[in-house]
């Protein structure tokens, strides 16, 4: 089957490494993996800020980018949340009533990285993960199985219990510019979990909280891996 990666922005600027650990682990298991040219942001940064005339201008040229694709990959639960949840409301909100038609259709079509691999990748990962669920994944989409279900598929992974893998690690997007003492309070928390919950290496399925994360855990002096999905896997595999 074919789909379209819709690669965020984040992962674009900063974490190519984790796209191409996208495109491998997908093609591995069966998919031809395509990435539209004129597919830009979401418009999930302008949206939350409160800008939304800005963020439907950029949401469109996406749209425009990806309406006509059959299945679309989004390996960021907060980017798939935006373009299957709220780009209806926001289209409609700022009068387009045809491309809130277009995106209310599209949304089935929008699937995060975890739900197309639906535990069917396998190899070998003997470390101890601590998972971290990022918020619009778990909370928006309800993605809390698939992406358990992928590392529980790899030989010797053990997930680890720690009290606060369903907690907000604090970036927030623009949350961790405008209150940055509350954003750094809110990633030691789980870094304090983290460190005690004996974990080889920390897991999660949004770039922008593994990068959170790791800046934090980093600055406490730690060393502990910090991973996407996709990365595990593709090693896995």
């Amino acid at each position: 089957m074919r789909v379209a990666l819709f690669p965020t922005c984040v992962i674009d600027s900063v974490g190519a490494d984790v796209g191409a650990a996208v495109v491998r682990v997908l093609r591995r298991l069966g998919y031809e993996v395509t990435v539209p040219r004129d597919a830009t942001c979401c418009g999930q940064p302008a949206w939350n800020a409160g800008f939304a005339d800005e963020a439907a201008k950029v949401a469109r040229t996406t749209l425009d980018a990806i309406a006509d694709e059959d299945l679309v990959c989004v390996p960021a639960g907060s980017c798939a949340t935006m373009i299957r949840v709220f780009w209806p409301e926001l289209f409609h909100l700022t009068g387009d009533e045809e491309a809130s038609e277009r995106a209310t259709e599209l949304a089935s079509r929008i699937k995060e990285f975890s739900e197309l691999v639906d535990g069917r990748a396998s190899g070998s990962h003997p470390r101890k993960v601590a998972y971290h669920h990022s918020c619009h994944m778990l909370r928006e989409l309800g993605l809390k199985d698939p992406p358990e279900a992928a590392l529980k598929a790899l030989d010797g992974c053990e997930l680890v219990e720690w009290p606060g893998a369903e907690r907000c690690c604090g970036f927030g997007g623009t949350f961790s510019v405008k209150q940055p003492e509350m954003s750094v309070a809110m990633a030691d928390d789980k870094a304090d979990g983290i460190d005690a919950s004996g974990a080889d290496e920390v897991v999660g399925c949004d770039l922008s909280c593994l990068m959170q994360l790791q800046g934090r855990l980093r600055k406490r002096g730690s060393s502990l891996p910090v991973r996407h999905l996709a990365q595990v896997l593709d090693d896995a595999i």
